[in-house]
């Protein structure tokens, strides 16, 4: 009450009326005006569970560089690796709440009119471009490990060459994949439908990282070097890349590799673009209680990175390559089940990603208009004809993902929501140097250094002609 008085009597702005309302854990209620129109967060009920809120986030956060991350912990060694993953998950967490702050605070759930209300239309834009790049790149990551291998696991199955038949080419399978799986999950009307589908997602890559603790205890370190040395017909010494080749595990590594997976671990934590989106088909929206989704797919996806790059490394070691499933053997059934597993959960994780999209160009071209069922069935099927075209034609796209990730990744985590609340708060509530400020301006700075570094390393080993590892 005393701040609905101070705000009628014109002692406080609004918005610093509705900041202090958010910071109190709800949203707040606001009832028209007499003679004035309601005003609204969103144009229907949101009726998604908290649980199914949290597989939908999860599947986002979750990307294909898990398959990467026991690399990545063999080039900066097992505590130094769960250090940088444990802040880089609290940084991602911070993140989101300066998000759903700056959201509450201007009833608004939407990534990209966050953008317009902090810079007008061209911060709306820019916001909307940054989305699309990042997430077609995600889509592109994820159909090129369909267009790799679903080939090889189909042939295995059926006991047939992948080259041989013509029904089993990467590029025809995508399109089926794509018309049959992923375009009638695309079509879906709102989100939260796709909870049941993400949790399928993640019980795929559970049983994926259940495979990998598995496998540690049954291969040993010397039988997995010895498998992988027979099957790649390369003498062991050469995957040890200067590293420890004993059966040892490495507390803290530092080499030329860690420049290239330090990004890779930043960016694993990816899920801006979703954040708002789910916040708005939440039930009982709050900003504590999206918060708590946040912070619970942030915590298991934290676990499950940490235990499949923990077990990864401790069953090669040193010998671990880039993409873990091609150090087991390709004829083991458990594993050909894995790849399996892990084709379904990229599969069923590209609807969810194309979301986002589709709202930021529906925000750009349509702003304001009514739900359409023909502009929403054709802006997915366009965005998957141009996804798709992008896969077949382009045969190796890995520096193309490098500069799309070491530019928008850091824009979506750091730099945007941290310039948003310098915007969006009221300095009536929050003076610039405000400790709350101090923090987002820093966050934002340390944001820049990330693509600064990301990119400085990546031309960089464009100049050497190395090899790099791919990102979410």
């Amino acid at each position: 009450m005393e701040l609905q008085d101070a705000k009628m009597n014109g002692a406080l702005p609004s918005d610093a009326v509705d900041y202090r309302q958010e910071r109190e854990g709800f949203l707040p209620s606001r009832g028209p005006a007499p003679g004035s129109k309601p005003v609204q967060f969103m144009d229907f009920e949101g009726k998604t569970s908290f649980g199914m809120s949290v597989f939908n986030l999860s599947n986002a956060i979750m990307g294909s560089g898990i398959l990467g991350l026991a690399y990545a912990m063999a080039h900066t060694g097992v505590i130094f690796f769960l250090a940088l993953l444990l802040c880089i998950a609290l940084l991602s967490s911070y993140s989101i709440h300066l998000l759903l702050t700056c959201a509450g605070i201007v009833g608004i759930r939407a990534y990209e009119q966050l953008g317009q209300r902090a810079f007008g239309p061209a911060g709306k834009v820019v916001v909307a471009a940054v989305i699309c790049l990042h997430n077609v790149g995600a889509m592109s990551s994820y159909l090129f490990i369909i267009k790799s291998e679903l080939p090889l696991v189909i042939g295995t199955f059926l006991y047939m060459d992948p080259e041989g038949d013509w029904f089993l080419k990467g590029n025809l399978l995508i399109i089926i994949v794509s018309v049959l799986i992923i375009l009638p999950l695309a079509l879906m009307k709102h989100l939260g439908y796709l909870g049941y589908t993400s949790g399928l997602s993640l019980t795929c890559m559970l049983f994926f990282l259940v495979s990998v603790i598995y496998k540690k205890f049954q291969l040993g370190c010397a039988m997995g070097r010895n498998e992988t040395a027979m099957e790649s017909e390369t003498p062991m010494g050469l995957h040890n890349q200067g590293l420890n080749s004993s059966c040892e595990a490495q507390m803290f590594t530092v080499d030329s590799q860690m420049s290239y997976t330090v990004p890779i671990m930043a960016f694993a934590f990816v899920c801006h673009p979703e954040v708002l989106p789910i916040y708005t088909e939440l039930c009982r929206p709050s900003k504590r209680r999206m918060q708590a989704v946040a912070n619970v797919s942030i915590g298991a996806m934290f676990c499950m990175y940490g235990l499949t790059a923990t077990f990864g490394y401790l069953t090669f070691y040193s010998n671990v390559e880039a993409e873990m499933l091609h150090m087991y053997s390709q004829k083991d059934p458990l594993i050909l089940c894995v790849r399996l597993a892990v084709l379904l959960a990229v599969t069923l994780t590209v609807p969810v990603v194309l979301f986002p999209i589709r709202r930021a160009l529906q925000q750009l071209l349509f702003p304001g208009k009514a739900f359409s069922w023909p502009r929403h069935v054709a802006i997915a099927l366009i965005l998957l004809v141009l996804v798709n075209v992008l896969v077949i034609c382009v045969p190796t796209i890995q520096d193309i993902f490098g500069v799309i990730g070491s530019t928008s990744a850091p824009s979506l985590i750091f730099i945007l929501p941290s310039i948003f609340y310098l915007r969006i708060v009221p300095s009536e509530v929050e003076p610039f140097l405000s400790w709350p400020k101090i923090q987002a301006l820093c966050f934002g700075v340390l944001g820049v250094l990330f693509m600064a570094v990301s990119l400085g390393f990546m031309f960089a080993n464009w100049a050497t002609g190395q090899s790099r590892l791919s990102g979410h």
